[in-house]
């Protein structure tokens, strides 16, 4: 039979209230009594019941996590992230995933509410009704990178907007003048954002040249199927910009299996900076997203919210987004040619604006 706090009292002699006070730190318990209900808890091995610790607090010292898949470096580095900011609040997590389908993103939230204290929430099919309609009223939440556009929640989402516009800038300063874009999952928001950066950048910069999007799903394969039809085109374009680093690694695979090389014969960058960036050849210049630091963040927001009268924190946080250029754009040009990309971004940015956040070039150490 387990060892149940009754035990512990009747061993360290003193009532039942006193182990609970003692165990949870509570200052009213005497010198001599704490030391004796330790002593006793740890001589009958007894550990803490969290179902009835959880009766007594209303709190499950659990976070739920909700996001749209858990495959890939991207959804590593978040659950990291999360996880490092839980443990230094003392917070255990349960990480589901909606696999992308709005019907499994319901049924999640409706699974963990009533087994957390509060939840993380990052799904393209949430909008603020099906949140109202399915969550359990007063239960704190942070949305990351969701659309929702409702006071009452409180966000966190990464600059994907700019980011988007500041790679297309970096590449026109580059001298590349036919740049194609492998886009993310059509309805993912994200995508849709970094989408509108490159379509707006490309206006502004190259209104001549045309928007040459191919499809993709942030996966490795996507972007594999991508650069085999970027391959197969009479008028191959000089740059492709990845909406995420997994679909430039797959893009690159495709190019370098039929002898093309980055970047003598096309320029590619990336999205998000994931650790394998640095280290695929040539290193992959992107847009840094400090993916941990945004899970760090949400969560650290999350708890905020459990007390109201202390959180200050504004209802939506923006992460701005770095631009990191390392060599897999890097193609020789004159000086002449440089020099007229550089006059051709000025004109249309400001100069303290052209490459705000460049890091300059990283390589592996």
């Amino acid at each position: 039979m387990s060892v149940t706090i009754k035990d512990v009292a009747k061993a360290a002699k003193v009532s039942v209230a006193t182990v609970s006070r003692a165990l949870n730190g509570h200052e009213s318990v005497s010198a001599d009594a704490r030391k004796r209900v330790i002593d006793a808890a740890r001589k009958l091995r007894y550990v803490p019941h969290s179902a009835a610790r959880s009766l007594i607090t209303r709190r499950t010292q659990t976070i739920g996590v909700l996001l749209p898949d858990l495959h890939g470096e991207f959804f590593s580095e978040l659950i990291r992230g999360i996880d490092q900011a839980a443990r230094r609040e003392g917070l255990h997590i349960l990480v589901s995933s909606s696999h992308d389908d709005a019907k499994e993103a319901v049924a999640a939230i409706r699974t963990m509410s009533g087994r957390v204290d509060g939840l993380l929430i990052m799904s393209p099919h949430i909008d603020a009704r099906l949140l109202k309609d399915t969550l359990p009223t007063g239960l704190p939440i942070v949305l990351m990178n969701t659309p929702v556009d409702d006071v009452d929640y409180d966000t966190i989402a990464i600059d994907n907007y700019w980011g988007a516009h500041a790679m297309v800038r970096h590449l026109v300063g580059r001298g590349y003048r036919s740049i194609a874009l492998i886009a993310g999952p059509e309805h993912n928001f994200d995508a849709k954002e970094r989408l509108r950066g490159y379509r707006d950048a490309l206006a502004e910069l190259l209104p001549d040249s045309p928007a040459r999007i191919f499809s993709g799903d942030f996966s490795e394969e996507s972007g594999y199927r991508a650069g085999q039809r970027i391959i197969g085109l009479r008028d191959r374009p000089d740059a492709v910009f990845a909406a995420n680093d997994m679909m430039a690694v797959g893009c690159q695979f495709a190019l370098t299996e039929v002898g093309l090389q980055v970047p003598r014969d096309i320029g590619l960058a990336g999205f998000d900076d994931i650790p394998m960036a640095r280290f695929v050849s040539p290193p992959l210049t992107t847009v840094r997203v400090r993916i941990a630091e945004l899970g760090q963040q949400a969560l650290e927001r999350l708890v905020a919210g459990f007390s109201p009268q202390d959180n200050v924190l504004t209802p939506g946080h923006t992460l701005r987004a770095e631009l990191v250029i390392r060599s897999s754009c890097e193609r020789p040009s004159s000086p002449q040619a440089r020099t007229r990309a550089t006059q051709s971004l000025n004109r249309v940015a400001k100069p303290a604006d052209i490459l705000p956040g460049i890091t300059g070039v990283e390589t592996p150490t």
